[in-house]
Order: C-alpha cells, then structure tokens, then sequence
C-alpha cells in the first residue's frame, strides 16, 4: 500500500497521510489508544544538538559571560519548569507594535540564533549604528567579499525599534535591522528593496537583564532572513562592535512537541492551515520523510480531551497528547512514530523545524511564540 515516490537524490517519501481524526473520534482514541502507546513516546529533555554551518568563524558560544549568564539561568523564576508551561496569551503590550513592521516580520520563514548580551549598545545611537554598519558593509564589498547586495545597487543599512515587542515592561525594546538597496534605475520613484532581515528581542526575559551590569542589555534571541553570507557578515560586526556571540538555536524533537502542544491548545478565531508533522525515519543510505496532516479542529479536539489544567500546558499533556496521534498512525499504517525523529511540526499559530527555522503566521500569538523561543536561547547560553 506504500510505496516511495522519487523526487530526486536524496529518495523522500512525500506522501501525506490522511488524518483518521477526521471521524471525530477524538474521545474514544483516548481511552482505547493512550494507555497502549504511553512507552513508546521518547520524553527525555531538550537535546544539546548543534548546527554546524559556514557561520562558525562569527558564531561561537565561548563568552565571559558564561558563568555568570548560566547562574542567571538556575536563579531566574521567570522561567517556568520543563514539566509546566503557560498556554500563549495575547499581550496587551502588543497594542503598541506598529501593524506595518507586525506585518513584515509574518509568514517569513526565520533562522533563529542565541545571542549573549550586547556590551555598551544604546538605542540612542541607532542613527550611528546604521551608518557605521552601511560603511562597513559598502568596506567589504570593496574587499570583493561575498556580500549578496548586487552590483548595481546603493546599501543603506536601517535600525528602528519594535515597539511593544516585549513580555513584560522592564523587557529591553526589541530591535530591527534591514539591508535595503536603491538600483540606479528606480532612483526617481524611490522605491528600496530589502535584501536582508534581522530582528533582536527579548520576551519574559527581564530576570536575566537584572543579572547583569548596566553597561550589558540582554537581547538573546536574534531572528534572520536573507543570505546566510549577510547573517555571517552583519553577526561579525556586531560580535566586533558589541563583544556578543551568536549561536545556531537548534530545536529539539522534544521542544517541537511542546510547541506542538501550545499552539494547538491556543484559541483562534479562524485557522488559516491545516496541523501537520514531518518525522524523519534514521535509514542508510537514503533518507525518508513521513508526514501527517490534521484537520486543525480535529486536533483541537484531541487537545481538549487530554487537557486538565486550566491556563496550562504539562509533560503529561504533551505526552498524552502525541502518544494519541501515535497510535492513531499506528493503527492505519503500522508504522511506530515512536521509533522515528519529530522534525517539524506546523500550525495555524507557527511553524518550526529542528535545524532553527522558525515561521510565526499568528498576530495574536506573536508574544506568545517568541516567549518560548526566548527561553531556549537564553538555556543556549551557558
């Protein structure tokens, strides 16, 4: 009944499997399947896996900060346990966000990055920032390095902030930074095109800014969009200007399924995609991909029927709540989950994959996802 469809080396199985939740049978999959799948579902913690990429001569995790930083960490009661979350919430700070810039930074896919404190950064200087950074880019590019602005084009290099893209007030502003081109044939209607994206924030992480001196702001999540050669180019600047270092956020099998769990479980108004999960299956030497798509009604459904904490999100839950989806795979297909690698998951809230990519499609939700994003880079930095 399965058969792969080849689309090239390496093979992939493309195929997407009909969701049996579709019979609204979410009640009696519970009783029947969870107790016989509980076993199989892996819940070890977040795994410390880390990319490797041409990004290594600019991102590295060797800081002074270590130390301290990791002891922030253990102390700060912000953060919540691993066996306990909140379920995202829309922040009243988000009023403040500018509707043009939420817009922008929607349904891109972005690379995300850990990044320790930057040293003697000002918002005040941002105007200065921009146009030492145009000259340093316009410098390289003298230099013949790779940077993918074309040949014909004039940079200009924008910092603004991201009002109201914090957790709570004592929240560092966020900030964002655009690579724009004007070409010389499009000087009379002015009109810039944005090569290169990248955003720096810090959402319920107000506990670690405390721990550190006045002259350190704490911004330790980093979102990228555009070549990787400007990411490398525009991270070696900051890390020389600032004396911050920038990681590779790697996203585990495990913190996919939370993030699973907590964007199902959000209420929304209407759902603009379907639920789906991509598991990869450990073969040699072709690899194989599995996918399963849900009704995302359905797999609201499945959530309420695990669901028993008001407000919040548990282990137990989380479990419960793949082990279903588990066992209703297994029992079409005979095929053990389990024994594969969750590799990204999908829904009408964000979408993330394990190599660090990450696409928020909800306004609502916006806080809610950078939250939990925010506090994996922040257990990165050790």
């Amino acid at each position: 009944m399965l058969s792969p469809h080849s689309s090239g080396t390496p093979l992939l199985w493309r195929r997407k499997w009909p969701c049996p939740l579709s019979n609204r049978t979410v009640a009696k999959t519970r009783t029947e399947d969870v107790e016989k799948t509980m076993d199989t579902y892996d819940s070890q913690g977040p795994t410390s896996r880390r990319r490797t990429s041409n990004l290594k001569d600019y991102f590295v995790s060797a800081t002074p900060l270590q130390k301290r930083l990791k002891l922030a960490r253990r102390q700060s009661s912000v953060f919540p346990s691993p066996s306990r979350r909140k379920i995202p919430q829309c922040s009243q700070l988000q009023e403040d966000i500018d509707p043009q810039k939420v817009a922008f930074l929607l349904h891109k896919q972005w690379t995300v990055y850990s990044l320790t404190p930057l040293y003697k950064f000002s918002y005040s200087n941002l105007k200065d920032y921009s146009r030492l950074l145009s000259a340093f880019i316009a410098a390289e590019k003298q230099k013949g390095l790779a940077v993918e602005v074309g040949e014909d084009f004039n940079i200009k290099v924008i910092f603004s902030t991201l009002l109201g893209v914090k957790g709570t007030q004592r929240d560092p502003e966020a900030f964002l930074v655009q690579i724009r081109s004007e070409s010389q044939s499009s000087r009379e209607h002015r009109q810039d095109k944005v090569l290169w994206t990248g955003w720096f924030c810090c959402v319920f992480g107000e506990n670690l800014q405390e721990t550190v001196s006045e002259d350190f702001t704490c911004l330790p999540l980093f979102l990228a969009h555009g070549a990787e050669s400007n990411t490398s180019l525009i991270g070696g600047w900051f890390q020389k200007t600032f004396d911050c270092c920038f990681s590779p956020l790697a996203i585990s099998a495990f913190n996919l399924s939370w993030m699973a769990a907590m964007w199902t479980a959000c209420k929304m108004d209407h759902y603009m995609a379907t639920t789906e999960f991509f598991w990869s299956v450990p073969c040699s030497p072709q690899s194989l991909d599995i996918s399963y798509a849900i009704h995302p009604e359905d797999a609201k459904a499945l959530w309420d029927s695990v669901h028993k904490t008001p407000g919040e999100v548990t282990q137990e839950e989380v479990d419960l709540f793949m082990n279903c989806l588990y066992s209703h795979f297994h029992r079409h297909f005979r095929i053990h989950l389990s024994a594969t690698r969750l590799v990204r998951v999908s829904t009408s809230v964000a979408s993330a994959h394990t190599d660090g990519k990450i696409k928020i499609l909800c306004h609502k939700y916006l806080i809610g996802v950078l939250a939990y994003m925010t506090e994996l880079a922040i257990f990165q930095i050790e």
